[in-house]
């Protein structure tokens, strides 16, 4: 199932460096405004870890704030997009969320993390690498798809389940099959809290200029969640 997610996103990688930050709503006026008002300003002096760069709009938000950063995603073309963005400012790397990481321990003051975890089957060994390598007090910032929505897309609807779901993206013309996880909260928040502890748990409304934009999906997601994000905090 690895090799189907990045062979995906593979696929998408064209679409996600030329387009999406000018025409997905969903990423532009939804999630990323969310995410981003959970970090600070000033990232100066800190380390930041962009865990699942796609094809690298938060690895360049982050160094804009001064962070020293990081970034690495699964699909090799993404990492080459997020290296177009940056160049030589950020440590670009093609890595696996599922496996040891190659960082040493206590080495960021942030992971930040966009809608990835939910292609990852097994969030364990992800999140105890996450421990390891985030500083003491350090913060773990993730968005998944909310378990509200993407269970409409479960054949089976059984939403205790931890189920791979294939669903089927149309960009540029051609229709790509995408695998994901979908969990229940439960499991999400009891894994998180297992690792860490959580800070705040978002549900993030679409923008004004979303609403201008697109006003019948504006008022579908003020009544039916899109994301979730998590912020939560390194114990150690």
């Amino acid at each position: 199932m690895k090799e189907k997610i990045r062979s995906a996103f593979n696929q998408l990688s064209e679409a996600y460096e030329h387009s999406v930050d000018t025409e997905s709503l969903y990423n532009m006026e939804l999630e990323r405004p969310a995410m981003m008002q959970q970090l600070p300003e000033n990232l100066k002096q800190m380390q930041v870890l962009d865990a699942g760069c796609a094809a690298g709009w938060y690895t360049h938000e982050f160094l804009a704030r001064g962070a020293k950063v990081a970034a690495m995603d699964v699909s090799p073309e993404m990492v080459e997009a997020t290296k177009r963005r940056v160049g030589t400012k950020a440590e670009v790397r093609c890595l696996d969320l599922s496996g040891n990481l190659p960082f040493d321990d206590h080495s960021f003051d942030f992971i930040v993390s966009s809608l990835a975890l939910h292609y990852v089957e097994n969030w364990r060994k992800t999140f105890s690498e996450f421990r390891r390598i985030l500083k003491p007090n350090g913060f773990l910032l993730f968005s998944v798809h909310h378990p509200a929505m993407d269970i409409h897309l479960s054949q089976n609807q059984a939403y205790f389940e931890t189920e791979l779901i294939i669903d089927h993206w149309k960009k540029d013309g051609q229709t790509i099959e995408v695998p994901f996880y979908r969990r229940s909260l439960q499991t999400i928040v009891n894994e998180v809290v297992t690792y860490f502890t959580i800070d705040q748990i978002i549900e993030p409304q679409p923008t004004e200029r979303f609403k201008q934009k697109a006003p019948e999906k504006y008022e579908r997601l003020m009544k039916s969640p899109q994301f979730l994000i998590v912020k939560a905090k390194n114990r150690k």
